[in-house]
């Protein structure tokens, strides 16, 4: 796992497969996305070497890559946890997610490329089930943003001091896209369309670099190309 400051209170985390961030407000610290799975001790290594307290986690969704070490981290932390109320009991462990619908036999080889390094996530309580529109204590008030398509109940969360993590709604891999495996395309190139009417300059990715500047300008060029 790698670490990389992008703001002097935003780190990203990167692992083998996706990314997560950690978010510091004082001495409080939210994580946006968890990493895979076996990944809770490294992580805590960094909350713990900035010298902050973990006190909420964010997961955009159930996938492995994002909420894989979720149930490691709260197992230390006590860190509440929130999720859209669509995904929470995938999550939970009590239900089974729905499985990607391919758009071609390119995304079904990427998939089977990518999925054998993804273990699943551990069922992981949720504290808090959110809906689009919901405003969280942390970032000056961020805002829960409905990303359905990728997942039900994929989120993006948007901070008013113009930062926005997509999950995987969007990739930054090669170039920026709608992002793949999705329970419905038409419907996450809808949300994509959505959240280009904010305004943000960085955009931080689940799979690619992040957009340190004119994110919402970047963003509105790739919903202005998509049919929907």
């Amino acid at each position: 796992m790698e670490t990389e400051h992008l703001l002097p209170n935003l780190t990203q985390l990167t692992f083998p497969v996706g990314q997560a961030y950690l978010w510091r407000d004082g001495n409080e610290a939210t994580l946006i996305d968890t990493g895979l799975a076996g990944y809770g001790e490294r992580v805590r290594a960094v909350v713990t070497g900035l010298g902050v307290e973990l006190r909420r986690i964010v997961l955009t969704h159930w996938h492995g890559d994002h909420a894989g070490s979720a149930a490691e981290l709260v197992a230390w932390s006590g860190a509440e946890v929130i999720a859209h109320r669509a995904d929470a009991a995938v999550i939970r462990g009590e239900a089974e997610g729905l499985p990607p619908v391919f758009t071609g036999e390119w995304e079904r080889e990427l998939h089977g490329q990518i999925s054998p390094g993804v273990p699943a996530h551990e069922a992981c309580r949720v504290d808090r089930e959110v809906e689009d529109g919901d405003v969280l204590e942390f970032g000056g008030g961020a805002r829960v943003v409905g990303m359905p398509g990728h997942t039900p109940g994929s989120i993006a969360v948007w901070l008013p001091g113009g930062v926005v993590f997509v999950g995987d709604a969007v990739a930054n891999v090669g170039e920026l896209s709608v992002g793949v495996f999705n329970v419905d395309s038409q419907v996450a190139r809808r949300s994509v369309v959505g959240l280009s009417g904010l305004e943000f300059e960085v955009v931080c990715f689940g799979h690619g670099p992040a957009l340190r500047s004119g994110g919402a300008d970047r963003l509105r060029e790739l919903a202005a190309g998509l049919a929907v």
